[in-house]
């Protein structure tokens, strides 16, 4: 009978011990095995070198690893790169390599779709067919690690949440793909450099705290009025405004981390004035930043960047607020690596 082989990096390193000690063998093979795995990111049981053939085919026998691989890379004019990253189960998602001069910026993806609604990003227009795993989430940052030394000649820096797939609605897994990035055991990284950029779940934001996360976070909000918000992020009408601002002063007195807000200023649908009172006004219980993105068209519908007038006038209201602002300039827009493009179009 053939044995249903189980995906290794699944288990902890103390059941990789165990299963060693069960197999006649020394606990420590597993410490090695698992060093493999997350250090140096094996892609197959003969990159194994220190452990002898019969471990490896033992190995072999009982276990995959189920290895991403980049599909498809993309080079943008301005040195972005675009993976189309395939998995084990032949589904792809998106993650992307973004350079300025002092940083190299990982924006991964945490599901294939999306569990949310917004009407103006690309992905959501997919439906959500699974929650990435942990080891996905790794192999991403992995992955553009070595782009980034290859072709900037420089390790990976900071790493955002922002592509495919809500970060809160899949939460076990990206927390233990950050545990395995930030470890010693597996890429070193600060918590510090890591941003995960969520929609506003209300729960999952307290539960964060609760957690005691050493990470960033960061709330595509996009309008302080419920009734717009609603209209381009329809699942505002189940969280609303009211239990995300609620959900982030919790946050706040937990952490005492600033928030920032990632916020797209659209013609006709928040470019006036009472649009940011509602954003000054919601802001003001703890420090925060907003980052005001410029918009990358996904069609010709109804979503189309404001004017600069409309950008100038937040930009004074909110400094004037002493709110931090910056405003952000698209990258990667011409191989549809931008912000809310992803969408398995290669």
């Amino acid at each position: 009978m053939e044995i249903k082989k189980k995906d290794i990096r699944a288990l902890t390193k103390n059941q990789l011990r165990d299963f060693f000690v069960s197999n006649d063998d020394k606990a420590f093979r597993g410490n090695q095995v698992y060093e493999w795995l997350w250090q140096k990111s094996a892609h197959s049981f003969e990159d194994m070198t220190n452990i002898s053939l019969k471990t490896r085919e033992m190995l072999k026998t009982n276990f995959v690893i189920n290895h991403i691989r980049v599909d498809q890379m993309q080079r943008s004019e301005d040195g972005t790169i675009k993976n189309a990253v395939r998995l084990h189960d032949d589904l792809i998602v998106e993650s992307v390599l973004i350079p300025t001069a002092t940083r190299t910026t990982a924006c991964v993806s945490s599901q294939v779709g999306c569990s949310l609604d917004c009407k103006f990003c690309a992905t959501a227009r997919l439906k959500r067919m699974r929650n990435l795993n942990p080891d996905e989430i790794y192999d991403q940052v992995v992955a553009i690690d070595n782009e980034s030394r290859l072709y900037h000649d420089r390790p990976l820096s900071n790493i955002v949440f922002m592509g495919m797939g809500e970060p809160l609605m899949n939460y076990k897994n990206v927390i233990k793909a950050i545990d395995k990035i930030t470890s010693d055991e597996g890429l070193g990284m600060s918590p510090k450099r890591i941003v995960v950029s969520t929609s506003g779940v209300p729960k999952m934001i307290k539960k964060m705290a609760d957690d005691a996360v050493k990470f960033k976070l960061a709330v595509s909000l996009h309008s302080a009025i419920d009734e717009v918000r609603t209209s381009i992020m329809p699942f505002n009408a189940t969280f609303p405004l009211n239990d995300l601002r609620e959900a982030l002063e919790y946050w706040y007195s937990k952490t005492k981390n600033r928030i920032t807000y990632e916020y797209v200023v659209w013609d006709g649908i928040n470019d006036q004035r009472k649009d940011v009172d509602a954003l000054v006004e919601f802001c003001k219980f703890a420090p925060s930043k907003v980052n005001l993105i410029e918009y990358n068209p996904i069609d010709d519908g109804m979503f189309q960047q404001a004017n600069s007038k409309a950008i100038d006038m937040y930009v004074k209201v909110l400094e004037a607020n002493n709110i931090t602002v910056t405003v952000r300039r698209s990258r990667g827009k011409d191989i549809d690596a931008a912000c809310g493009q992803l969408a398995n179009k290669n």
